[in-house]
């Protein structure tokens, strides 16, 4: 009897199977958007619309809907030195899923000075992913910016830190030639982007040389995505020795160069 009441209370103790399950879904995606200090209010504005206008699109819904379980988990999050969940984790299944999201984007844009920090943005998305209450068939992290990581642990350290866990890294460098403060300005940053940032199973890079496009790089990196269809990055050759887009601590060097210099470069 004493044996059937230990028994009773140890069950009562163990957690319920349909708690603790996990929602399957096709896909864990988490959209990490730069608004670090060299991208101005507008672009800024550009790229919440930009979001925004891909999600409803038809492309992004049919994407949705080509999975095996036609439903994906997202969570959309700002970042620059730190990261800010604008949207947190949503079920995406319908349009009107995806209209109700794409309806919640904001930007908040303030004039304190903020680096850019792709590896602590790669951290906090990879965290997002291993703590959430979704098990995805993929798991991915979108990560667009228009620089190379000046802040934080190397970039390419997290990154493979990313990838040992099974999640895939894909890049939508800003290469629109404006900003905050030209300095900055890494050229060919997709070549950056493809050697340090991005990995794993069908890794790419999509690059907006144009803010105009910015709405539909976003729907095409968005369509790869969901849809699982694997695109090759683009790679341009370097053009800067001085600024070599395939030197992984190049934003680190530029950030340092312009602390040395910085009284040429006051406003």
């Amino acid at each position: 009897m004493k044996a059937l009441l230990l028994a009773l209370v140890l069950f009562t103790m163990l957690p319920r199977a349909s708690a603790a399950q996990d929602t399957e879904v096709d896909l864990e995606l988490v959209l990490m958007v730069d608004v670090s200090r060299s991208m101005s209010p507008q672009e800024l504005e550009l790229q919440r619309r930009g979001y925004a206008e891909a999600l409803v699109s038809e492309d992004v819904f049919k994407a949705v809907q080509s999975g095996l379980l036609q439903t994906i988990a997202l969570t959309y999050i700002e970042w620059a030195g730190t990261q800010e969940i604008i949207v947190d984790w949503r079920l995406i299944e319908t349009r009107a899923d995806l209209e109700d999201f794409a309806s919640q984007l904001t930007v908040k844009f303030d004039t304190a000075l903020r680096r850019t920090s792709i590896s602590g943005a790669l951290a906090f998305g990879a965290s997002r992913l291993l703590r959430n209450d979704y098990a995805g068939l993929r798991r991915v992290i979108d990560i667009s910016g228009d620089g190379p990581n000046n802040l934080g642990p190397r970039v390419t350290r997290e990154r493979d830190r990313v990838l040992a866990d099974g999640i895939t890294i894909n890049g939508l460098p800003l290469m629109t030639d404006d900003g905050f403060n030209p300095f900055f300005h890494l050229p060919d940053l997709d070549v950056y982007y493809t050697t340090c940032v991005i990995g794993g199973p069908g890794a790419f890079v999509i690059p907006v040389y144009d803010w105009p496009d910015f709405a539909d790089a976003v729907r095409r990196k968005l369509v790869l995505e969901i849809a699982g269809i694997t695109a090759a990055p683009k790679i341009i050759p370097a053009q800067t020795p001085q600024r070599d887009p395939r030197d992984c601590t190049v934003g680190e060097k530029i950030w340092q160069d312009f602390m040395e210099n910085r009284e040429f470069f006051v406003p």
